[in-house]
């Protein structure tokens, strides 16, 4: 048994973030979704996910698949409910495919309701506002009957939720337990007089510049640069937001940069519920939450001293710089700033990706620039304002 996560309409109420990946690819917590499943039920993934998608996220199909819809992350009471399913029977919660033994568009031969609680991913907030629960499942999910590292003596632990990999440095550094755990990844580093407040997340070879404030509860993915102040943030990987600065309620995906002293407001001042851009209804949707920052999507840039107005909704391979606020959404493939835009080419854009992927010793291969091409035909109207 293989397990295929399957894409739903979360796939288009998660954008733009999920232009680029299947939504199952989504990282919360310490783990993207698929990693959850596949950790918890001890086998391999595949996706079935958007045509332009699948050369990169092929689907592998085997004997008995187990279908589990991407947006829905894994708990005890999910786990026990999917492993008595049999072959061509359903688990829903009302109309909501959860997942089945047999293709999502099967008539299944039984489908079963499931009543309690379950976290699912369905919005572009979701990921920030759910972080905290999902980051203590993945800790114990991780660490249960395993005994950290050690770290050096120079550092404090507040508490005991605290776990290090193997190869991680940190000096004279601050890690504050009380609130929630704390999870640094292998060959990470943490540098002088930084400050961490669970709960806490640093991913493989990842690394947390001098003088950091960090507050829970943030994901900080592989490959990433932090400095500054962060709070409730998720970074999914190969991003850097190496500076001083304030990200807040915020997701950044990746290949991200943010500049030396951006800024992003994750509070109205007349403290009224925020609006985020819907790429559906083509409007700002409401969110229910008062705190409500930055949503950036792959490859997206923003200059020294950008400032982002709360709920702002940047596109795929955006690239913001100048004085001023930027509109509260940056369609993808936009070069500009608060004094207006133009189209930033895909030729342009891939020169530029080319070059961060070397960075990092990635290939920017033909896979890459033709998902990347067919993201810029899918958002060509939300550049007609230009």
């Amino acid at each position: 048994m293989a397990i295929i996560l399957f894409d739903d309409s979360a796939h288009l109420s998660l954008l733009p973030l999920t232009y680029t990946r299947p939504v199952a690819d989504l990282r919360i917590g310490i783990l993207t979704i698929a990693e959850k499943w596949a950790k918890h039920l001890d086998t391999t993934f595949s996706f079935q996910t958007q045509p332009y998608l699948q050369t990169k996220y092929p689907i592998k199909l085997g004997t008995d698949d187990l279908y589990i819809n991407g947006s829905v992350c894994p708990d005890e009471g999910l786990l026990e409910a999917i492993g008595q399913l049999k072959t061509g029977e359903a688990l829903k919660q009302g109309d909501y495919l959860i997942a089945a033994k047999a293709a999502p568009d099967a008539d299944f031969s039984k489908v079963i309701n499931y009543d309690p609680f379950f976290i699912c991913i369905k919005h572009p907030e979701d990921i920030f506002s759910k972080n905290d629960i999902e980051l203590r499942k993945d800790f114990k999910l991780l660490t249960k009957g395993r005994t950290s590292a050690e770290i050096s003596s120079t550092n404090t632990i507040i508490g005991t939720d605290f776990f290090a990999e193997e190869g991680v440095e940190a000096e004279c550094s601050t890690f504050n337990t009380t609130n929630g755990p704390i999870y640094l990844g292998k060959n990470s580093s943490v540098w002088e007089g930084t400050h961490i407040r669970g709960a806490f997340a640093l991913c493989e070879h990842s690394q947390v510049k001098m003088g950091a404030k960090i507050y829970g509860a943030t994901t900080i993915g592989p490959y990433s640069r932090v400095g500054g102040e962060i709070n409730n943030s998720v970074i999914w990987g190969y991003s850097s937001k190496g500076h001083d600065g304030f990200l807040g309620n915020a997701v950044l995906g990746q290949w991200c940069n943010i500049g030396a002293d951006s800024n992003n407001s994750n509070l109205k001042n007349n403290y009224t519920e925020v609006k985020l851009w819907d790429y559906t209804s083509q409007r700002f949707r409401k969110t229910g939450l008062q705190f409500c920052g930055l949503i950036m999507a792959d490859h997206a840039k923003c200059g020294i001293n950008t400032m982002f107005n709360t709920g702002t909704v940047v596109g795929v391979s955006a690239n913001i710089f100048g004085s001023g606020y930027p509109r509260n959404f940056v369609p993808d493939f936009a070069w500009g700033g608060a004094q207006g835009f133009e189209v930033y080419t895909i030729k342009k854009m891939v020169e530029t990706a080319k070059l961060v992927y070397e960075r990092r010793d990635v290939e920017f291969d033909e896979i890459e620039q033709e998902i990347l091409k067919t993201v810029f035909e899918l958002t060509e109207s939300f550049r007609q304002v230009f």
